[in-house]
């Protein structure tokens, strides 16, 4: 990146069963054992005859003002465990607590559609594809302030004027309002993403993968704009990624999932130089490296991902893990508090020493 924005530190503090609890700050989002299973149907009845676990007893939290980080290969359900937060997809079973502004604590999970209609003010999504998550046919002025409309705001004057703030704060020039998406670049067409989102003043942001689709030194800038967006605002965010260079920049805590698992959940600076789930130093040995000495201690991970639809017995990791004993082939670890807000579901967490990014 043209330049890196500097992370916010986590606070720590009491520690609770649910990762990223912590007494001295609001949690503004709780997400407890969350499953997302999606059926399989065949023959001509199309009766179901299996599932495929997408999100498999998913549990943490997300504190006001704070960057909680989802990372994992593709097809971990990162993205399922996101929807089902803002309830694109109903989830199977478990609990979204969402700490509304009037003081209120609902359970997203299972609220009627009519019921819905007023929170999702309070929650909104940055898309990956600024490509094709912007309308070619209507204006820039139409698309961001389309929100303000749908939620009752009818003066064209006053919505005007609402869509020029944000734009200002995205960092666009006003004059942009009648232009159509196809006259912008890439950067430029997710800070109009940006603004759409922002414009109901909400309180969380899940951003899937917002940077992916761009260069990276357009990534830089829309990360920068995203941090100060949310010193400025107050925001949350929920930063859907597999882009650990990305992640270590923007976080306060990393979530690491693994076949719908949550397998561990750390402040960013602790998972970077000390991590404590094998999968999670997998991943970090791919972080591109300044130093050609350093390249070749990349872990390369035998074997498949584990198939959602049959996952093996035991650890889900186990079949692919180089620290693998027979206790991980038969019995399923639990996600554990080792330090303070720091978890693991591993069986040899407490054992291992496991190598971090050498700065």
């Amino acid at each position: 990146m043209a330049t890196q924005p500097t992370p916010t530190q986590p606070t720590n503090g009491t520690t609770s069963s649910n990762p990223g609890q912590n007494s001295g700050l609001k949690p503004l989002l709780e997400v407890k054992n969350l499953r997302k299973f999606f059926p399989i149907r065949k023959g001509i009845l199309r009766r179901v005859v299996g599932h495929v676990r997408a999100v498999d007893d998913v549990s943490f939290s997300i504190r006001k003002g704070e960057t909680l980080s989802l990372v994992g290969e593709s097809g971990c359900g990162k993205t399922t465990t996101s929807r089902c937060i803002l309830r694109a997809l109903n989830p199977t079973s478990g609990e979204i607590k969402f700490h509304s502004d009037n003081h209120q604590i609902l359970d997203v999970a299972k609220l009627s559609k009519g019921e819905l209609r007023p929170l999702r003010r309070e929650m909104q999504m940055i898309f990956q594809d600024p490509y094709s998550s912007l309308n070619p046919r209507m204006t820039i002025f139409d698309i961001v302030s389309e929100p303000l409309l749908v939620n009752g705001m009818h003066s064209t004057e006053e919505r005007r004027e609402r869509v020029k703030q944000l734009l200002e704060l995205v960092q666009l020039p006003q004059q942009y309002l009648n232009r159509y998406p196809h006259a912008f670049s890439g950067g430029q067409r997710q800070r109009i993403g940006i603004a759409r989102a922002l414009a109901l003043n909400p309180a969380l942001i899940v951003a899937d993968e917002p940077v992916s689709a761009l260069d990276v030194s357009v990534q830089a800038q829309i990360v920068n704009l995203l941090l100060d967006l949310q010193n400025e605002l107050g925001l949350s965010y929920l930063f859907v990624a597999h882009d650990l260079s990305v992640v270590k920049h923007v976080s306060d805590r990393v979530a690491v999932m693994y076949v719908g698992k949550m397998v561990e959940v750390a402040p960013t600076t602790e998972l970077f130089h000390q991590p404590r789930h094998p999968y999670t130093e997998a991943l970090l040995s791919a972080v591109p490296k300044p130093d050609p000495r350093l390249r070749s201690q990349r872990i390369i991970l035998e074997g498949d991902v584990a198939d959602p639809a049959h996952p093996p017995s035991g650890c889900y990791f186990h079949p692919r893990c180089r620290y693998a004993v027979e206790r991980c082939k038969t019995e399923t670890p639990q996600l554990v508090e080792i330090s303070p807000n720091h978890h693991v579901s591993c069986h040899r967490a407490a054992e291992l020493t496991l190598n971090g990014v050498r700065e």
